[in-house]
């Protein structure tokens, strides 16, 4: 298990040339997620993102509540912080353990399996958000460890991402360092967090989880 620390910027043609001057493209992919809670939000409005992509799970749990969270306006503010389980069993012990009203037979039933998708019908699971990301993904020159990614979602939307991945009990104020000099390098001027594709596919499409989640400033 790993924790992501990342800050999401804008990008324009400008940034791009910026990218490509001090970093090296390392690849592109294109790939479909999706995004799975129950009917009344129980997974998103603690912040807990239950993803599939090409058939890999991974859920993304917040760990602000025991490393402290940045101020409103602040750098630190700008990065979010996500543990990353992609361990199928103990995703779905996970979410037993976040969702009500499980079913007995859930309880009780044998280790699930990438194959077998009656686990999420078992919890109430349901996809609320299905889309196609084209990504193209960069390195820095001496900067070990950062990535930067720039996506362009099929629903109209493009983003940058710079990320660095911190094992289990690593530094993140280090990591947060690291983005903050990156963006430095990109000349970001960004004052409050950028919005990521889920916030703006849930704004479009999906106007009351979005609602609710902004109440709950999960958003």
């Amino acid at each position: 298990m790993s924790v992501e620390v990342e800050q999401k910027f804008l990008f324009n043609s400008d940034t791009l040339k910026v990218i490509e001057d001090i970093g090296v493209c390392v690849g592109q992919k294109q790939f479909h997620d999706q995004y799975f809670d129950t009917p009344d939000f129980q997974l998103t409005l603690r912040d807990m993102w239950l993803r599939r992509r090409k058939q890999s799970w991974e859920l993304k749990c917040p760990i602000d509540s025991v490393s402290g969270t940045g101020k409103p306006g602040g750098e630190q503010s700008l990065c979010t912080r996500y543990k990353e389980i992609t361990n199928l069993p103990e995703i779905s012990q996970r979410v037993k353990e976040v969702i009500k009203d499980v079913r007995e037979d859930c309880e009780t039933e044998t280790t699930p399996s990438d194959e077998d998708d009656s686990w999420l019908s078992k919890l109430n699971l349901c996809c609320f958000a299905e889309f196609t990301t084209t990504r193209r993904s960069f390195a820095l020159k001496g900067e070990e460890g950062v990535q930067i990614d720039l996506d362009q979602a099929d629903f109209g939307y493009h983003v940058g991402e710079i990320e660095v991945l911190v094992p289990e009990g690593g530094d993140i104020q280090a990591a947060q360092e690291k983005i903050r000099h990156t963006a430095q390098k990109l000349g970001l001027k960004e004052e409050r967090r950028v919005e990521g594709k889920m916030t703006v596919y849930l704004k479009r499409y999906r106007p009351e989880q979005y609602a609710k989640l902004l109440s709950a400033h999960v958003l």
